[in-house]
């Protein structure tokens, strides 16, 4: 009897209320003892740690209450998640975001700010020039294009939207795929396919071909802005990040220069192409969709060293290759500061419950294209969860304040970046028509025309036995007239029209003058022979040096906004950045009511351009910083289609007012400016908060 066994002494000390409970069974406890005076108690405990305690029952082999505890939790998720509601798991989710937002924001900080962000900053910085230059391209080739495919006024417009139209469709979807997928293999995939069409526009003859090009590529480049923003603002700490994404933005600049620049040194170069047959002709505009190929080219190859963002591989809850990941970032960084031997000291990243498993089929399941269909769907069906997300309660107000925002600042800024080219094309149009040579009842007989007529309206005059030999119509425009036994031959023309005109007995060999160029006339005996097939380009007259040069001042301008933003983003917030530069170029849009020529329209873009540009990275910046890391591609995805949208928009509106009226555009403009810069105050400021 003098050895009780373990269960019995389990029974005996009873843990109530925080204490042990011991039998009365005359055994001695210490549970007696008296006190010790307050020195002896002192010398007693001099160095003791509570945490180091031993408890006493672990000598006998009893658990400690808390350790049993400890086991239980750990054991019950494992068992229970299949049986818990999904609120609950989702509570315990977001407990461990915030957890891991923190934890995250001191690993980036330890990680430091060097080699492997500057690298990765020129890597995405190409990706975000290519999406520069896919605005311009079209507006630059448009006039070669309408020429070589014989593009009515139709075509023309659908051509100028189609790109805006592929960019809001591929922000969205890509943007989506980009929280499922990962943030550098949905990268990938846009440039991919945006390079791939780019290229391929280069070549196709056919306009519905083009048109489709196009299209895809500008899907496939629509995806780069919300990703590019996504992936880079995961490797920077807080104290970076407005700062950093904002020069990151620059590279939107250098896009819109360097597409501006190949086009004035290539497009006017007609030999710069070459023909192969009659039907297949490469011209210089087309090297030029060649060229604008190059960076999205040169950010895919590079974007094949980068790693994938940490970030988002713990939200997937792949903790060892976000620690691998997260420990080359802090190598690099230490051995170019020359510290190759500090040592990475994380050892354990917290990861948030994962709810919503993606489950592989087996490859035994069905056929491979039913297994295909399965996993796209389910993706799809994640992507719109993940939309749907942006919308409930805690995100609805933010989202839709930015939404606004966006849509105003597209719509002005597409519009008057569209309206200014216009205007000054408009400008130089009437200063053309000012400069017009009008001739009244001139009489002109066997005489032969070999050289270039321009600009000149012949009225009631009368030409007998005459020869128009080789020789080119520049906005000639003959009314009232007769030509009589007349020969035609080797003629091409440019916006020329025969009015109410009698025609007898006239030839007309290899030309282009066209039925349609015959309004009201009267064609007696006269014949028309081996017409020219196709379109022409003339170089000298469609590509105008003026307008490449005010889309360059248009995009050099925007250096110093640039610079001004990045540098005061961190110091007087992202609110205050959109909400004044809003309405700055609110006040920079009155002043367009003074431009009456085309010096001074070309000084007011550049103003509103530089004005306008910190909205914009203020923007970015705000948009990736408010939602969380499995929804932050997602939203800006949404957000940036909106924009697209309001561009397409802005171009349709705008230019229908071009030489109609200026006050339309301006006050629509200056008033869109104005209301979303005063909604943007009311948005919440984030340069303190870490990344969710």
């Amino acid at each position: 009897d003098g050895y009780r066994n373990t269960n019995q002494v389990s029974d005996d000390y009873r843990y109530q209320d925080g204490s042990y409970d011991a039998p009365n069974d005359g055994y001695y406890r210490g549970g007696d003892e008296p006190a010790q005076d307050e020195d002896a108690q002192s010398d007693v405990t001099e160095g003791h740690d509570e945490d180091d305690e031993v408890y006493e029952g672990e000598y006998q082999g009893i658990p400690h209450p808390d350790d049993i505890k400890e086991k239980q939790k750990k054991r019950a998720p494992a068992v229970d998640d299949e049986y818990r509601d999904r609120a609950d798991l989702m509570a315990e989710r977001m407990e461990d975001e915030e957890q891991l937002a923190h934890q995250y924001e001191n690993i980036i900080e330890e990680c430091g700010h060097g080699r492997f962000q500057w690298t990765l900053f020129f890597v995405l910085g190409l990706a975000l020039m290519a999406d520069g230059v896919e605005v311009f391209v079209v507006g630059f080739v448009l006039p070669s294009a309408e020429k070589d495919m014989c593009l009515s006024s139709s075509n023309k417009g659908m051509l100028g939207l189609i790109v805006y139209l592929g960019m809001m469709v591929g922000a969205v979807l890509l943007g989506g795929l980009a929280d499922k997928l990962g943030r550098k293999q949905c990268l990938i995939i846009s440039l991919a396919i945006n390079a791939a069409f780019a290229f391929l526009s280069s070549f196709v003859q056919g306009y519905g071909f083009f048109l489709f090009c196009r299209l895809i590529s500008g899907l496939g480049i629509g995806g780069t802005l919300p990703i590019v923003f996504a992936y880079f603002s995961e490797f920077l700490s807080r104290e970076k990040r407005g700062e950093h994404l904002s020069w990151l933005c620059m590279f939107w600049m250098i896009g819109g220069i360097y597409a501006s620049a190949m086009a004035w040194s290539i497009i006017p170069h007609y030999g710069w192409g070459f023909s192969m047959g009659t039907k297949y002709h490469f011209h210089s505009w087309r090297v030029f969709v060649l060229v604008c190929a190059l960076p999205c080219i040169a950010s895919l190859v590079a974007l094949k060293f980068m790693p994938e963002s940490p970030r988002f591989l713990l939200e997937i809850g792949k903790h060892d290759e976000a620690w691998m990941i997260l420990k080359q970032v802090h190598d690099t960084n230490m051995r170019a500061k020359g510290e190759p031997e500090r040592v990475f000291t994380v050892s354990y990243i917290k990861t948030p419950k994962q709810v919503d498993e993606f489950i592989e089929i087996q490859s035994s399941t069905g056929t491979w294209y039913q297994r295909w269909l399965v996993r796209i769907t389910t993706t799809l069906k994640q992507v719109w969860d993940n939309v749907l997300y942006c919308l409930t309660a805690q995100y609805r107000m933010n989202t839709l304040m930015l939404a606004v925002v966006w849509f105003t600042m597209a719509l002005s800024y597409y519009g008057l970046i569209v309206w200014f080219p216009d205007m000054i094309r408009y400008f130089q149009d009437e200063a053309y028509e000012s400069r017009v040579k009008i001739f009244d009842e001139e009489e002109v007989s066997h005489f032969t025309f070999n050289f270039t007529l321009e600009n000149q309206i012949h009225r009631n005059g009368e030409y007998r036995n005459d020869k128009f030999i080789g020789m080119k119509f520049k906005e000639v425009r003959f009314e009232d007239s007769l030509f009589e036994d007349c020969y035609f031959e080797d003629v091409r023309s440019t916006e020329t029209f025969f009015e109410n005109c009698t025609i007898i007995s006239t030839v007309f060999y290899n030309t282009d003058l066209y039925e349609h160029k015959f309004i009201n006339c009267r064609l007696i005996n006269s014949t028309f022979m081996k017409e020219k097939e196709g379109c022409h380009i003339d170089f000298e007259e469609d590509n105008d040096f003026l307008i490449y040069l005010v889309s360059f001042l248009g995009s050099l301008s925007v250096l110093p906004g640039n610079i001004i933003s990045a540098l005061l983003m961190d110091k007087i917030g992202r609110i205050k950045m959109i909400g004044g530069s809003m309405l700055i170029s609110a006040v920079c849009c009155f002043f367009l009511f003074f431009g009456n020529s085309e010096s001074a329209m070309i000084g007011w873009q550049c103003l509103f351009c530089g004005a306008s540009i910190a909205a914009w990275n203020a923007l970015d910046v705000i948009t990736v910083e408010l939602y969380p890391t499995d929804k932050r591609a997602t939203a800006f995805g949404i957000l940036n289609g909106l924009c697209k949208f309001g561009a397409i928009l802005g171009n349709s509106i705008f230019s229908s007012f071009v030489g109609i009226t200026k006050v339309v555009p301006i006050l629509l403009a200056s008033s869109a400016l104005v209301g979303g810069g005063l909604l943007a105050l009311r948005l919440p400021e984030t340069r303190e908060q870490v990344l969710m």
